[in-house]
């Protein structure tokens, strides 16, 4: 659980400060559970610099609640939470001082916005709030006001949550809370899980991941897991302290987001090393003639050049190829589908291009082959498939460039994908290999994204 804060206060010399506002938005890693936004009676003049800065003047803060008024509200809403600001070490010295003066010893944990974003957004040309959300296309208002900085923190800290595919924010997190044995029964631990789309975390009481996964549903998921018998499984049971998650709303985030931590974090009690995906390929080869012939062969078969797309199992490539060959009126006999010697089935029926009987010329039918390869290989294709995202308006980005997967990452307003900049900074970076290529392509011929924009 975090608490995102910003404080705006009154100027002036080291430790002597006042709050003049506060903005708390307690987060639990997915929404806003809790939030507390006050303007604070310093009862100290305000420096006329911080005036011009916030626009708060002593006029405004005449009737607003002292500090020890709200300082009861302040330690509810942050017990048990991590503090998060962009700057911490102020926000959290400014609240110990205040707290301090009251005879009360304030200690929360910290994570600070900017030493997060320098290590996960290292190319970004400034690490002042309003410079670097910009940079990124977050929508802010009320800068310097402490509600509307607390919101900015608040996005960016999403989208760093996002980034971390390391997961050392949440090791981090959990590691703090996890002091000892947990005493929560993995009933409990069910109960607190959505019955949603995403990834899952299975966490020893180091904080360290021992196994993570995707699922559709990540309540029953784990509950699968906490019920299956077998050493291994049993093993995970006794070891898993804490289960943590991050909903991508697309599954097709949620596949491409384990198939990189997988490579990443290497839980234990996953298969060690991340096998290949896929068994099978389409083909392509030419024959003497000119025509463009496709076949199915198993991946690494002996002779098996010109490869299309792969698949889990010599079932769906059939499958696909059949589906290609009717779509794109190709020939039976040149792909395999039909088994008769001189020429297919459909030959003289009137539904047939006539090209195993050479009656349709070589271009023609291989430009119908090309349009098909086109439509399902992403080979040279540059474009961002958009799909859904976390919540009510946002959406999720895919980046391809030049058939390589280069990243995903969410966005709120279209301006974030349409300039290049803001999506390159907010898209966090991937590795492409074969599995990536796999899990685009064959969840795109089973499923529809949102949109597809061509680059």
């Amino acid at each position: 659980m975090y608490a995102v804060l910003d404080i705006e206060t009154t100027g002036g010399k080291y430790n002597e400060e006042g709050i003049t506002e506060i903005a708390i938005h307690k987060y639990d890693g997915h929404q806003v559970v809790d939030k507390f936004i006050s303007l604070i009676n310093p009862e100290k003049a305000i420096q006329p610099f911080v005036v011009n800065l916030t626009g708060i003047n002593n006029k405004m803060l005449r009737t607003a609640p002292k500090f020890h008024e709200v300082a009861k509200r302040i330690v509810e809403i942050t017990e048990g939470t991590i503090l998060i600001a962009h700057n911490a070490q102020f926000d959290y010295r400014i609240l110990r001082t205040e707290f301090r003066r009251l005879g009360y010893n304030f200690e929360r944990k910290t994570l600070c916005t900017v030493e997060l974003s320098q290590r996960l957004l290292p190319d970004a040309e400034s690490y002042s709030l309003g410079k670097l959300v910009r940079s990124l296309g977050i929508a802010v208002s009320d800068r310097h006001r402490a509600n509307g900085d607390a919101l900015a923190t608040l996005k960016l800290f999403k989208l760093l949550l996002n980034k971390d595919l390391n997961k050392s924010i949440i090791k981090t997190v959990v590691r703090a809370e996890t002091l000892g044995e947990l005493s929560t029964r993995q009933l409990d631990i069910v109960d607190a899980l959505p019955s949603e789309m995403g990834v899952y975390y299975m966490h020893n009481k180091d904080g360290e991941i021992i196994f993570l996964g995707k699922s559709s549903n990540i309540k029953k998921r784990i509950n699968q897991h906490f019920t299956k018998s077998g050493d291994s499984a049993r093993k995970l049971q006794k070891e898993t302290k804490k289960v943590t998650y991050e909903k991508t709303g697309s599954e097709l985030v949620a596949l491409l987001k384990e198939n990189e931590e997988l490579k990443r974090n290497r839980p234990k009690f996953n298969k060690k090393g991340r096998p290949k995906l896929f068994s099978h390929g389409l083909y392509q080869t030419a024959s003497e003639d000119g025509y463009i012939q496709l076949f199915i062969a198993a991946i690494n078969a002996k002779g098996s050049t010109g490869l299309i797309t792969t698949f889990s199992s010599h079932i769906s490539a059939k499958k696909l190829l059949q589906k290609i060959n009717i779509d794109f009126d190709l020939c039976d006999k040149f792909n395999g589908i039909s088994e008769s010697k001189d020429h297919c089935l459909k030959s003289g029926k009137g539904d047939c291009k006539e090209a195993c009987t050479k009656k349709q010329e070589a271009s023609a039918y291989n430009e119908r082959v090309m349009e098909a390869i086109q439509t399902i290989s992403l080979a040279n294709k540059s474009c961002i498939l958009t799909d859904r995202g976390r919540e009510v308006g946002e959406y999720s980005a895919i980046l391809i460039e030049k058939g390589e997967f280069k990243g995903m990452g969410f966005y709120n307003l279209n301006h974030q994908i349409n300039n290049i900049h803001i999506l390159e900074s907010i898209i966090t970076p991937m590795k492409s290999d074969a599995n990536t290529t796999h899990i685009i392509e064959s969840y795109l011929r089973k499923r529809r994204v949102k949109k597809i924009i061509e680059l």
